[in-house]
């Protein structure tokens, strides 16, 4: 499997620990909705307290120490995520 980073694909056996942990919360769901489509359901990382906020915590730690004035989370997912990094 194939997963996109910083720019350039990279296998599973390539992430970081930390993010490899992140992605394994997340449950894959093969040929949903239709044949073909892998859906990723993040409600199983979502209900996982630690998780959740581990997974706030690296998508702030980019932003540590510049002036953000607004944080927006558009579409499906990022009314979820937006909230908690702000």
């Amino acid at each position: 499997m194939k997963v996109l980073g910083r720019g350039s694909l990279r296998t599973r056996n390539d992430l970081n620990p930390l993010t490899a942990q992140l992605k394994a919360k997340i449950r894959e769901i093969p040929d949903f909705p239709k044949p073909g489509i892998l859906f990723y359901d993040i409600t199983t990382l979502l209900k996982d307290k630690l998780g959740f906020a581990t997974l706030v915590d690296q998508l702030s730690e980019h932003y540590i120490g510049q002036d953000i004035d607004l944080v927006l989370g558009m579409e499906a997912r990022g009314f979820i995520f937006a909230p908690a990094v702000a």
